[in-house]
């Protein structure tokens, strides 16, 4: 099985799917659990049109290979710096040298949000989950959000399976929108949301409102 940076990664379910992946893909799209690379952009789409990343400093939480750097980078969006937090080593490697090559200044950090719940408080205007919550359990998938609000100075933009029908694998865990949303008004009031732009998947905007 591929090495992550946990000592233990058979115990720690969520990560297990990406490993397995790896394992047979190595760094190539697969590795990613994506659908496809255009579920993947739809996504990317969604989330630069909530957290307006342009001039923001960016936390990319589960980052794979870095391709939101890319995908933005490839559309004119140049945050002001960007940082990537990936476990699984073969994708943290690809997004080693794929920030290498970026415009602007970027970096990745070898860790697991999970365990390693600090890490997310790298100073970012904007912290993003594209996808990889999808194999949390409750309990985790809101305290991370919960931790992801603290460390951001702007927004957290994430995005999460509102039904069954892109959770058709059985590592993958889909939750109702209103469970979501009705968690995040506890933490903000000001909560956004886009739907409707992919079937089953359902992104969010939670902005920093501790300062008015």
């Amino acid at each position: 099985m591929s090495k992550s940076v946990s000592d233990n990664p058979a115990s720690l379910p969520y990560l297990v799917p990406y490993l397995k992946a790896a394992e047979r893909h190595g760094a190539g799209f697969g590795a990613l659990l994506w659908a496809s690379p255009e579920t993947q952009a739809t996504r990317f789409d969604a989330i630069e049109r909530l957290g307006r990343l342009h001039g923001k400093s960016v936390l990319d939480v589960g980052c794979g290979r870095a391709d939101l750097l890319a995908y933005l980078l490839g559309r004119g969006v140049r945050p002001a710096d960007y940082t990537g937090i990936e476990a699984v080593a073969e994708l943290a490697s690809a997004a080693v040298g794929n920030c290498a090559g970026a415009r602007v200044p970027a970096r990745v950090i070898r860790a697991d949000f999970l365990r390693e719940p600090l890490r997310l408080f790298v100073g970012a205007d904007v912290v993003v989950f594209s996808g990889s919550l999808n194999t949390v359990e409750d309990g985790p998938f809101y305290d991370t959000l919960r931790r992801a609000f603290e460390a951001t100075a702007d927004v957290v933009v994430f995005n999460f399976l509102c039904s069954p029908y892109l959770a058709g694998a059985e590592y993958l865990r889909w939750r109702r929108p209103s469970d979501v949303l009705g968690y995040c008004s506890q933490l903000t009031r000001d909560v956004r949301t886009l739907e409707n732009y992919l079937q089953g998947d359902f992104t969010v905007a939670l902005r920093a409102d501790r300062h008015r």
